[in-house]
């Protein structure tokens, strides 16, 4: 019967958002049961499972609450996982707890009454008010992770694919919170699990602050290009819907994120071995690239050059913790400003190397990439592409992104256009990495960072 409900398991989680083997083999692996949450009456019976999936020779652990029913509850149907024989209570239905308001509740309840059992631990920061019976709404933008809204003010993000150590979300949250940065919202709490057979704990999920008035970075730009190519015969400066008074604001925002998570945590510098293996690692990702995505190889030679100059610099190159995925979506325009979410990294990389100190100059060239992402996202570079609509897509792209290079450079008082050659390094690794992505996830996309890489290839 195990093996019966493995084979469930696997459906449903093969059908997730957050799950990354989609297209690959996959099976189900070792499957650890967290001893059963306290519930309440009127609950199901709850427990976290972490459980391994092996896609392709490559084992990843993910998270799933889990709920469990002795009859169907007929409101949970779209969250069935399968039917599992418990050794102690017998037949029991099982679906996703993240869909069952009780379930919820009870995953939430230790970070206001002490959690004595059920192999997780909720972990504070000041005074936390919930209410584990309030109602919630799940998001349906979330990907790798799921957020719910917990009542008017609280956001729950639970971790699907995890890793044992410290989440860098949480770990970046929790220092940003402490120093009172106005840069992020507010970490509330964390959960981690108790460790599990002498291994590291794993961070399972963070509650933070609901910025109800938050507008996504990603639309509210797109939606100023949207005006502009509506209007034919205006500059961006001149429409109505011009991004660069904002672009420059969140110039400022990530200016004052550095400068508090400098303030917050580690920092080191990069000496000429540093550069070097800097430098190493880029060659590296450019050769893995090529393989995977010929069309690159014609401007190879040109990168590689660069690559080798940033080898040779002459100086030290300032590190600490950085975004490390930072775009347009990952940013918020609240009635208070732009405020940064999600910190865990750019998401195929191992933790270690998502925790580990890089430049600041990094997000800034990833940011200026997600500049020409939005513009280009609504006109697509192609073949029947006029003049007219390169010009004036273009023309916001530069716009903005000077504007955001001048929002960071009056806020920190360094202009990162002076550090040109490792700008454009990470620029050119950015691209690369983007074509590689969308020939994976949205080959319809590929030709935005191609037109990127023949930009910085300066063809």
């Amino acid at each position: 019967m195990t093996a019966d409900f493995h084979a469930q398991l696997l459906h449903y989680v093969n059908d997730q958002r957050w799950f990354a083997g989609k297209g690959g083999v996959s099976s189900i692996g070792e499957v650890v049961r967290l001893p059963w949450l306290a519930t309440t009456a009127d609950e199901p019976r709850v427990r976290v499972e972490l459980i391994t999936v092996v896609t392709d020779g490559e084992a990843q652990v993910y998270q799933l609450p889990m709920a469990y029913y002795e009859a169907e509850p007929e409101r949970m149907a779209h969250a069935y996982v399968g039917a599992y024989d418990d050794p102690d209570l017998g037949r029991l239905l099982a679906y996703d707890a993240l869909h069952d308001r009780p379930a919820i509740g009870a995953f939430v309840r230790g970070f206001v009454d002490e959690q004595t059992d059920g192999g997780i631990a909720h972990h504070v920061i000041g005074i936390v008010d919930i209410d584990t019976d309030t109602p919630s709404v799940m998001l349906t933008g979330e990907q790798s992770n799921t957020s719910l809204i917990l009542g008017e003010d609280l956001l729950l993000k639970v971790f699907r694919k995890i890793a044992p150590g410290r989440n860098p979300d949480i770990e970046i949250h929790a220092a940003l919170t402490r120093v009172g940065s106005d840069t992020i919202a507010p970490l509330r709490g964390w959960i981690a699990t108790s460790p599990v057979d002498d291994r590291e704990p794993y961070e399972i999920a963070m509650l933070q602050d609901f910025l109800r008035s938050g507008t996504d970075g990603w639309e509210y730009a797109r939606a100023s290009v949207r005006d502009l190519m509506m209007e034919a015969d205006l500059h961006a400066h001149e429409v109505g819907g011009d991004f660069a008074p904002e672009a420059d604001r969140l110039g400022a925002t990530v200016a004052r994120l550095h400068a508090d998570l400098a303030g917050a945590l580690k920092t080191d510098e990069w000496d000429a071995n540093g550069l070097t293996q800097l430098a190493a690692w880029l060659h590296r990702r450019l050769d893995d690239a090529v393989a995977l995505a010929p069309e690159i190889a014609p401007y190879a030679a040109t990168f590689s050059a660069t690559y080798d100059d940033v080898a040779r610099l002459d100086t030290t190159v300032p590190i600490q913790r950085i975004h490390g995925d930072l775009h347009l979506g990952q940013s918020l325009r609240t009635i208070g400003g732009w405020v940064i979410i999600d910190f865990e990294g750019e998401p195929t990389k191992p933790l270690e190397e998502r925790r580990a100190l890089d430049a600041p100059i990094r997000d800034i060239a990833a940011m200026l990439r997600s500049f020409d992402y939005a513009a280009y996202s609504m006109v697509p570079p192609s073949d029947d592409m006029s003049s007219q609509e390169h010009h004036r897509v273009d023309e916001w792209a530069r716009r903005n992104r000077d504007a955001f290079l001048d929002g960071y450079a009056a806020e920190s008082g360094h202009d990162p256009r002076a550090n040109g050659l490792l700008l454009r390094a990470y620029e050119i690794d950015k691209a690369v990495y983007e074509v590689v992505y969308e020939k994976r996830n949205r080959p319809t996309w590929v030709n935005i960072p191609l037109s990127a890489i023949e930009r910085l290839a300066g063809a």
